[in-house]
């Protein structure tokens, strides 16, 4: 028996924060009771959500999978849009079992690389704060930036949800035109943060590319559109990067 919280998220039904408000929401039942934060069950368990039957997977230890999409420009993360954009939940191979959890989102206009997997604890603890968890960007800002706006990067500005700063910034070569590129790397998710903080000292992104999640990079041999699951050393270095199990 364990929390049951942590049942539907090793399940792959959702991260334990959201498994967490259905539960608040008095959305679960076990069997014909109503349950409760705190309460254990098992895989045999006849857990429902809304009235409809949950998969626990069946056996314990059940296969989980971990899949690397290259996130192109104009797709949104969500399942539904109310704006009818296509979504990347529209492009991917279906798992084993379970359902695809995003880690984290990147925004309409951001690319690169998402990861998704069937396993919520592992998507819970990589996108909460705790684990600082390194993103890397390659980011293409309109004008020069000179050293004492990368200083201020670095040192932190306030953004209106609080302090923010990037933990390392390199300038790629120089190319022609009024654009300047850079690689940027935070231990962040919050919501167009890479955007936000460049705004914050007056540059505008015109481009921006995730290229690494953790230990993972995004495969150089990978287009907008593509998708390829992580094979088992892939799942190892990410797991020991947030010390789980």
């Amino acid at each position: 028996m364990i929390r049951l919280q942590k049942l539907l998220a090793e399940a792959g039904l959702g991260s334990r924060r959201t498994v967490e408000g259905w539960i608040r929401a008095g959305r679960v039942t076990i069997g014909e009771r109503t349950a409760r934060l705190g309460d254990r069950a098992s895989l045999t368990d006849e857990v429902r959500l809304d009235g409809r039957k949950l998969d626990l997977g069946g056996e314990a230890g059940a296969d989980r999978e971990l899949l690397l999409y290259y996130k192109p420009m104009g797709e949104v993360t969500t399942r539904r849009d109310p704006q009818g954009r296509p979504t990347v939940f529209e492009r991917l191979p279906q798992p084993t079992q379970g359902r695809w959890i995003s880690v984290g989102r990147l925004d309409v206009n951001t690319a690169g690389l998402l990861l998704l997997t069937t396993d919520g604890e592992l998507a819970h603890r990589l996108m909460h704060p705790s684990g600082e968890v390194e993103r890397e960007y390659r980011v293409r800002v309109r004008g020069r930036p000179g050293r004492e706006v990368i200083q201020r990067l670095l040192a932190g500005v306030r953004l209106e949800d609080g302090p923010a700063k990037f933990d390392d910034i390199s300038a790629e070569p120089p190319g022609n035109g009024s654009h300047t590129s850079f690689r940027v790397v935070l231990r962040e998710g919050r919501n167009r943060e890479v955007r936000r903080l460049w705004e914050a000292v007056g540059f505008e992104v015109s481009r921006l590319l995730r290229i690494r999640y953790g230990p993972l990079e995004l495969p150089r041999n990978m287009r907008p559109g593509d998708a390829r699951l992580a094979d088992g050393a892939a799942v190892r270095r990410l797991r020991a990067a947030i010390r789980l199990p």
